[in-house]
């Protein structure tokens, strides 16, 4: 039997906060797709033009997890925040699901004032971009059409450099990953490559933080938890995740029929660019055929929200993945809350939430705590997932500079 069955609710996504977010994407500058620029080849030019800059060279160069492959420098955002900070897009290497070298993209910000020796670092998580190349949180970021460019401004100002991760993937022919543990290790390479790029000046042992939302959330969570074994050097004052994806079968069951279906399709497909043998396409009828193409050439978050609400599973697949046991057991090792981070975590999420269910993040929270993890977790009511985006930054921000300051953390477990 399928792990999620259909059950439709329409309407999931109304009101002001959908709203202001479509509004939003649908304003900000478009980042086009390039047509022209082919797959770079392998090439000694550490900074290659244009798109071919986020093509991967073959072979991968020797190196360590976090080692920078190449930068270049960019706009830390639109007009109002490019006095805030110097930018550079970067390569570097780091580790996919599966235990092998990737070479990921991201940026490097460091603010304008202040000395850089001495500035911490926060390794920050988007939230869901998409799958399309286009789609990439740097490029973004570069245009000026960043979403979660508030947070970036606070941080900024507050004297934090910030190491943004793309996650695995976004290149002229995507395979971004979504949901899946690795994200931690993209998250914490970021860090590694910030510290290492010898251009921003930021101190090689300074104090760390991970901090996101929704995708960006299970991100700092996933780097929280691997941070003990896979980058013991960091010196982690806190980690920050909010609307927090931690079980992809709990948020699958929820969105089946609902508006924002197409994070739950989104999932599949990054959980298939991850581990290649689950073999996605061969579960898939025609209408998820177009769905994929789509995927690969023209889908980041507003068309995740618009062009798939509703539906179900059944609309796409011919047999639902979710039937067989190597999807399960993929799902499950992807799951949130077996391993303790060994920083004090401040966890938030809303009850309301439409996109990533609540129970299983409070189930997240509860594992933490017992497993002797400093939480401090905090709940809204009446308010939605993209609203909280915005309305948890203040709490975000508190946490972060007591964690920097070497406040005790105050632990509200049971």
């Amino acid at each position: 039997m399928p792990i999620f069955t259909a059950r439709r609710r329409r309407g999931a996504l109304g009101g002001a906060a959908a709203a202001a977010l479509v509004l939003a994407l649908a304003a900000a500058p478009a980042v086009p797709a390039s047509a022209a620029a082919p797959a770079a080849p392998a090439t000694a030019d550490p900074r290659p033009p244009g798109d071919a800059f986020y093509t991967p060279p073959a072979p991968l160069p020797a190196g360590k997890p976090g080692d920078v492959i190449r930068a270049r420098p960019a706009k830390a955002g639109p007009p109002t925040a490019r006095g805030l900070a110097d930018a550079w897009q970067v390569m570097y290497l780091s580790t996919d699901a599966l235990g092998q070298p990737v070479a990921v993209t991201g940026m490097v910000l460091v603010p304008k004032a202040g000395d850089p020796a001495s500035l911490p670092v926060v390794g920050f998580g988007p939230g869901t971009s998409g799958p399309s190349f286009r789609c990439a949180p740097s490029r973004f970021i570069d245009r000026g059409a960043f979403y979660e460019q508030a947070a970036l401004n606070e941080m900024l100002a507050a004297g934090y450099a910030v190491a943004v991760t793309d996650y695995e993937g976004y290149h002229e022919k995507p395979e971004t990953t979504y949901i899946v543990h690795s994200m931690g290790n993209a998250l914490i390479d970021a860090v590694r490559a910030a510290q290492r790029l010898e251009e921003a000046g930021l101190p090689d042992a300074g104090k760390v933080a991970f901090r996101g939302y929704s995708q960006g959330g299970a991100a700092a969570m996933w780097a929280g938890q691997k941070q003990p074994g896979y980058a013991p050097e960091l010196d982690v004052a806190g980690i920050v995740g909010g609307g927090v994806p931690s079980d992809l079968a709990a948020v699958g069951i929820a969105l089946e029929g609902a508006d924002p279906f197409g994070f739950l399709l989104y999932s599949m497909v990054g959980m298939d660019n991850a581990y290649p043998e689950l073999n996605l396409e061969s579960y898939v009828n025609d209408a998820g055929r177009a769905m994929l193409a789509a995927f690969e050439n023209d889908t980041c978050t507003l068309e995740l929200l618009l062009d798939h609400q509703g539906k179900t599973v059944s609309d796409y697949f011919a047999t639902s993945p979710y039937a067989s046991t190597p999807w399960l057991e993929r799902v499950a090792e992807n799951t949130l809350g077996a391993g303790a981070p060994a920083a004090p975590v401040f966890q938030y999420h809303s009850k309301a939430d439409e996109i990533v269910a609540f129970g299983q993040a409070e189930r997240l929270h509860r594992d933490y705590c017992a497993l002797g993890v400093p939480v401090t977790w905090k709940t809204w009511d009446g308010i939605g997932h993209i609203t909280l985006v915005y309305r948890g930054n203040e709490d975000a921000m508190a946490f972060l500079a007591d964690r920097f300051a070497g406040e005790p953390a105050t632990s509200n477990c049971a």
